[in-house]
């Protein structure tokens, strides 16, 4: 398990070093766009999965526009969401703060945002008004924190707005892990006060295991927290469905 942990690791330091190369490169020519941005971390996303060897499996049809929101488990999420489609991450503000990964989420075109500041927030909100006027999905986690998947918190409607304001359309998404032996989703969501680096060796350790991101319709909604609950109970249902299919299997 430790080899396979260290082989691992080194071929994701060989990937995030490619995506940096990959991000000068494309600083050197021209300044990029926010499209452009999000485009890159699609690609790097792509060239981490394929480092590390996680098999990714997509249900239903990724939306090339509007918001997005999805239950949200770990920071693989980022990861996995990311190489199944270009898109604008919206997240809290301490990740900015990040060795490596804050430089390549703002590289993205990630927005950041502090929950606890409500100037924040409406701030947030404006600027996912302006980035759904874009050909480039907005991806939110309305739970606003990661769990250990026995449930889906509660979503937070506030940053729905925007969406509703504009008239567009709104995808629920549900992230699931599963593994090939006996082991539980649970092993790999980050989640209350774990430390992230003994969390990533442990996640590179973990063999055998795959990722599914399963999209719903698109929907308009007439108001925020009809948007919130609507989205909340799809993912929840979503969840329950496949959980189903897996004890079937």
């Amino acid at each position: 398990m430790r080899l396979g942990a260290f082989r691992r690791a080194v071929a994701l330091a060989f990937a995030l070093a490619a995506c940096v190369l990959s991000y000068w490169l494309l600083r050197v020519r021209f300044a990029p766009s926010l499209v452009q941005r999000a485009r890159w971390l699609h690609g790097a996303a792509c060239r981490i999965l394929s480092a590390l060897d996680i098999r990714c499996i997509v249900r239903g049809q990724p939306p090339s526009q509007g918001l997005v929101v999805s239950n949200h488990l770990s920071y693989l999420d980022i990861v996995i969401i990311s190489s199944v489609m270009p898109c604008f991450f919206v997240s809290k503000s301490e990740i900015r703060r990040w060795p490596y990964f804050g430089e390549a989420a703002r590289s993205g075109g990630t927005i950041f945002i502090d929950r606890k500041s409500r100037a924040s927030t409406v701030e947030v909100a404006e600027q996912i008004g302006e980035r759904l006027q874009l050909p480039i999905p907005v991806l939110l986690f309305p739970e606003g924190t990661s769990s250990d998947g026995a449930e889906v918190l509660r979503f937070h409607s506030s940053l729905f707005e925007p969406a509703i304001a504009a008239g567009s359309y709104v995808t629920a998404a549900a992230v699931r892990y599963r593994f090939v032996a006996e082991r539980e989703e649970r092993d790999l969501c980050w989640f209350d006060d774990t430390a992230f680096l003994p969390h990533l060796w442990k996640t590179l350790a973990s063999a055998g295991f795959s990722a599914e991101v399963t999209f719903g319709e698109p929907r308009r909604y007439s108001g925020r927290r009809e948007a919130a609950e609507a989205t909340h109970d799809e993912v929840a249902a979503i969840r329950r469905r496949e959980q189903f299919s897996v004890s079937q299997s």
